[in-house]
């Protein structure tokens, strides 16, 4: 029997559209607070790459009645950390507190909903700190944007599924005030957010707190949301780019599956494939690939290219990668890919695989949501895509009741035809 830990959820929307979700537990004397945006990478505009990641930058710049780094002081003055995240579909920030300084933290939320300060010094500036970001995190890293920059381009054909979500310099450079003040305007209205508080409080109190600073945000419509929709693939679809400075080659592949928002039955047995092939030395390719062939030093899989399984929207994929020795065979490694998931397809699972994964899960998943800033997050998004924050106490017992037949005819769709792939060529064990 896997273990269930059910809390309390507490739903509202106040007149002025705001989605509030709230999730008590008085089991410590601490509080997360959390805001998601619905927007994300895939809603940038075109010519405007890596957008979305700037303009979460300059929210934290300053707002309507604070100035620059203030929110950081009143965050750290009160004993707590602050940060915030740009994904392929929503943008999130948060605070994890003492409970005491709940309303300090709600306050701090609200008054940027009104408006961040968007200023040309506070633009000029960010735009230089995310260029930074860039030369840090992909062009002077090993590995830089492997998979989740370069793999899109081969999978998808349209731009918003396509392109770099950190963005060119170009772009980043030509961005203006108005362009800001316009992404600002569209996206950051308060009907496109949800704000989720757990932890040690009541939900009288935390309503009465809520409702006194983000009552008097002006209302402001949410846009419509495109549709980001494109085919599957019909044939295998390969690129591969030199690293000057990785130090082994790596493989990553992705193969679509069933839309996570409608169709989550179809879904889920995709994300337990994913472990089946990959989590833990008794996983299939990791016996195969790493302890037995020794064709490759790891192997991962996982659903999503930022690896969120259950906060992101259609489409998305399966990817499996890995990084091989030196002269290592990228051919052969796909190959074996193929033939685990063949016999999967054919033979079905071993007695106890499918247990045993589902049950490393279920405690990943439990401990993910044990802090009271993870269970915010994550119902704070549940909330955005669903309109369903309750689902994260029902994720253990879904993922449970995957059966062998689901997982087999999931193997069956991962074929050569429908995968994308892309190698990186290593020179930086040659320097």
């Amino acid at each position: 029997m896997l273990p269930v830990i059910r809390h309390p959820v507490e739903r509202f929307t106040l007149p002025n559209g705001l989605r509030v979700v709230l999730t008590p537990d008085p089991s410590a004397p601490v509080v997360g607070v959390a805001v998601v945006y619905d927007v994300g990478i895939r809603s940038e505009p075109q010519g405007r790459t890596g957008f979305a990641h700037l303009f979460e930058h300059l929210m934290f710049q300053g707002s309507t009645n604070l100035e620059k780094l203030a929110h950081f002081r009143h965050v750290q003055g009160s004993g707590g950390t602050f940060n915030g995240s740009t994904h392929f579909d929503y943008t999130d920030y948060y605070e994890s507190l003492p409970a005491n300084a709940l309303e300090r933290a709600l306050f701090l939320e609200a008054d940027r909903m009104r408006g961040p300060r968007l200023t040309e010094e506070n633009l000029r500036n960010q735009v230089d700190v995310v260029k930074e970001e860039i030369r840090v995190n992909v062009l002077n890293r090993p590995y830089g944007g492997f998979p989740w920059l370069k793999l899109p381009p081969v999978m998808f054909d349209t731009y918003p599924n396509a392109h770099d979500g950190y963005g060119s310099f170009e772009d980043l450079e030509s961005a203006t005030v108005d362009d800001a003040a316009d992404f600002f305007d569209k996206y950051y209205a308060v009907d496109n957010a949800v704000l989720a508080v757990a932890g040690d409080f009541t939900v009288e109190t935390a309503r009465a707190l809520v409702e006194r600073h983000f009552s008097d945000v002006p209302a402001r419509r949410a846009p419509q949301r495109p549709d980001f929709a494109e085919p599957d693939l019909t044939s295998e679809r390969r690129e591969s780019y030199v690293d000057r400075l990785a130090p082994l080659p790596a493989v990553a592949s992705a193969w679509r599956v069933p839309n996570p928002i409608t169709d989550l039955e179809g879904y889920l047995p995709f994300v337990v494939l994913a472990e089946v092939l990959t989590d833990g030395d008794a996983s299939r390719l990791v016996e195969r690939l790493v302890l037995r062939d020794r064709a490759v030093t790891s192997v991962g899989g996982y659903i999503g290219f930022m690896g969120e399984p259950f906060a992101v929207r259609d489409p998305t994929a399966m990817l499996l990668q890995a990084h091989l020795p030196p002269g290592g065979d990228v051919d052969k490694v796909l190959r074996t890919i193929d033939e685990e998931n063949a016999r999967i397809a054919s033979d079905g699972l071993a007695p106890g695989e499918l247990a045993r994964t589902q049950a490393r899960m279920a405690t990943h998943l439990l401990r993910d949501t044990d802090s009271v800033l993870g269970r915010a997050l994550q119902m704070a998004v549940l909330e955005v895509q669903r309109g369903a924050p309750e689902l994260l106490a029902e994720l253990p017992r879904l993922l449970s009741e995957v059966t062998e037949e689901q997982v087999t005819a999931a193997a069956a769709t991962l074929v050569p035809e429908r995968r994308a792939t892309v190698e990186v060529i290593a020179e930086g064990g040659n320097n």
